[in-house]
């Protein structure tokens, strides 16, 4: 344990708290400092967060802890928040140790953006140290990547003359007055850019003070889908939709901005960092890229915080019977919702069916926890409401509004059901089930009303009760049901050869346009089918089209064949730029996993090997 130590200032670095060790306890060689510090002469400091705080805690002890130091004196809580549980004890691990795969796992190295290469300060925030303290010190939010503006002053930061990375990698660097230009420097960007940029240090300011183990990216990415929902950018399956959120994302920015700071987004990219953000992948996105999806999002970092994590546009569930009819009413019965999509709004529709018969639908998401009582539409109203509603009208004594009102509906859904009391002639309702004969009452009911209907007609308008009747009753109900209507012959004779020569020419016509895209797309049945409005044909009556069956098995690619071509088009694209071919540049590009890329490895090779040679060959005998 340190007889003494130079206890951090609010929000500094250890890494300055430790040059400041280093100049009051009069040592000359930094290796006589590392030793009293770490108990280790080979410790090689590290700005921004650092190693074996292990001993380092041990030797403060019992003033700081392992948490109190990563949390409040390390740049680490800028990144925590979005890293994964499995990451973060990894990271642990390294901070504990000697912290070899450290930066590696925090992403600072393949994943950096904005990189500073150097020590940063406010001069208005070094000013007030000196009053405070007698000594300017290293505030950890200065030396944020991506942030160039002080939280507290909105001023843009200044360097440091002395860079430490031209420094000797033992060296603790102590900030200076005499070195630093305290004068309040001059605005240099738009205001547009400014404004966004204060936001956005303001926001990480935030992040430093917030816990380090209260948040996860799983926890941030369901806080994300919150918002995106809310948004209507999630789609009933529950997809996200990229296309709208790029723009929606590109419009929060001025232009330029996103590319000043190495955030634009590459929108035909599948793991751009726009979608990686979204996604629960295992890959992690840089916390200045998260900044910017909370201001494009219109949130600071503590209400976004407070959100509650996605569940779906109607929650997890159970959901309650909202049948007045039944002695469940309200009861979470109902366990699962089957969500589809609004045509027009494209708004979530979920449909809940309870045991009981009864079939309920709404419009989402549920924003408040009072909307999963609200009944957009009721599809069936089931044995128990229309037993209820019988039971109540042979009483007398009640109105229809009356009845209407206690069984949630209206009125002239009352007279509905009541008036649908029709006998069926020949039969004893006694002897009939219920169920059975309510089906009958409303088929008989719909068949009156649309005399002109066919038995195919009656079939799709009316599914339940059609079905119902067909299971259980079907010799009444093709009694009821109208006379088969024969078609007339009529029909027109299909020239299939001629057809055949029409389709094959425009296949192959097609097959050409697609080949040439810039952006290659697989070449499958179902887009040609699609794009020539031919899809029904070649899916039903391909057999009849011999020539355009075999010219469709020569260009119909498997997903191989178009991971294949898609990578030799982009290495066709970077030999003409006179770059080398890297393989792993032509699969990230191409967006093929790995599994998939392992598998195409050895035709990329022989492709590349011939591609180069032919071009050599060229280049000797030109």
């Amino acid at each position: 344990m340190l007889p003494f130590f130079t206890n951090p200032y609010p929000d500094e670095l250890v890494y300055s708290a430790i040059a400041r060790y280093h100049f009051y306890s009069g040592n000359i060689d930094y290796k006589d400092t590392l030793e009293e510090v770490f108990q280790s002469r080979s410790v090689i400091p590290s700005v921004e967060i650092g190693s074996h705080f292990f001993v380092l805690a041990q030797q403060l002890a019992p003033n700081y802890s392992l948490e109190s130091l990563l949390s409040k004196h390390t740049i680490y809580p800028y990144y925590a928040p979005f890293l994964s549980k499995h990451r973060k004890k990894e990271i642990l691990k390294d901070v504990l140790g000697a912290g070899q795969g450290l930066y590696t796992r925090l992403g600072m190295v393949a994943g950096g953006i904005c990189k500073k290469d150097g020590l940063f300060y406010c001069p208005k925030c070094a000013t007030n140290d000196v009053e405070q303290y007698g000594e300017p010190y290293i505030h950890r939010e200065h030396q944020l990547q991506g942030i160039i503006y002080c939280a507290h002053h909105e001023l843009i930061l200044k360097k440091y003359p002395i860079d430490f990375s031209k420094s000797s990698r033992i060296e603790f660097i102590r900030l200076d007055k005499k070195l630093m230009n305290l004068s309040i420097p001059e605005e240099v960007e738009s205001k547009e850019f400014i404004t966004i940029q204060i936001a956005l240090a303001k926001m990480a300011y935030q992040l430093l003070q917030v816990p380090i183990h209260h948040y996860c990216r799983e926890s941030i990415n369901l806080k994300y889908r919150a918002l995106l929902r809310e948004r209507n950018l999630i789609t009933a399956s529950n997809r996200i939709r990229q296309y709208e959120l790029c723009n929606m994302f590109q419009s929060k920015f001025p232009k330029g901005f996103l590319e000043k700071y190495e955030s634009a987004i590459v929108e035909n990219d599948e793991f751009n960092w726009l979608k990686v953000i979204t996604r629960n992948l295992k890959r992690h996105v840089h916390p200045f890229r998260h900044l910017l999806m909370l201001y494009s999002l219109e949130q600071d970092l503590n209400s976004f915080l407070q959100i509650e994590a996605d569940t779906g546009p109607f929650g997890n569930g159970p959901w309650p019977c909202l049948n007045k009819a039944a002695s469940h009413y309200k009861e979470f019965i109902i366990h699962e919702v089957n969500v589809t999509r609004d045509f027009k709004s494209k708004s979530p529709i979920g449909t809940f069916e309870c045991p009981c018969g009864f079939v309920y639908s709404r419009k989402g998401p549920d924003r408040l926890p009072e909307d999963m009582y609200h009944i957009g539409r009721i599809k069936a109203f089931g044995d128990v409401w229309r037993f209820k509603l019988h039971q109540l009208a042979t009483e007398g004594t009640y109105s229809t509004r009356t009845l209407a009102r206690m069984l949630g509906v209206d009125s002239k859904t009352v007279i509905k059901y009541l008036s649908s009391e029709i006998k069926i002639e020949g039969h004893s309702e006694k002897s009939i089930p219920s169920k059975l004969l309510i089906y009958r009452k409303q088929l008989l009911k719909e068949m009156r009303q649309y005399p002109s209907y066919s038995r195919t007609k009656i079939r799709m308008c009316f599914p339940k009760e059609y079905m119902y009747l067909y299971r259980h009753d079907n010799e009444w109900l093709f009694g009821q049901l109208p006379i088969i209507q024969r078609e007339k012959n009529n029909q027109v004779i299909v020239d299939w050869d001629s057809r055949d020569r029409e389709y094959c020419s425009k296949v192959e016509k097609l097959y050409r346009e697609l080949i040439e895209l810039e952006i290659p797309v697989r070449v499958t049945i179902s887009i040609i089918g699609r794009r020539l409005g031919i899809l029904s044909n070649l899916e039903k009556h391909v057999d009849k089209l011999p020539k355009t069956k075999k010219l469709l098995l020569e260009i119909v690619e498997s997903t191989q064949q178009f991971q294949i071509r898609r990578c030799c088009k982009i290495v066709d694209r970077i030999l003409k730029d006179q770059e080398s071919v890297a393989l792993w540049k032509v699969q990230r590009i191409g967006g093929v996993k790995s599994h998939h890329f392992h598998q195409i490895i050895q035709y990329l090779e022989e492709y590349i090997r011939i591609k180069q040679e032919v071009e050599s060959y060229e280049q000797t005998t030109g």
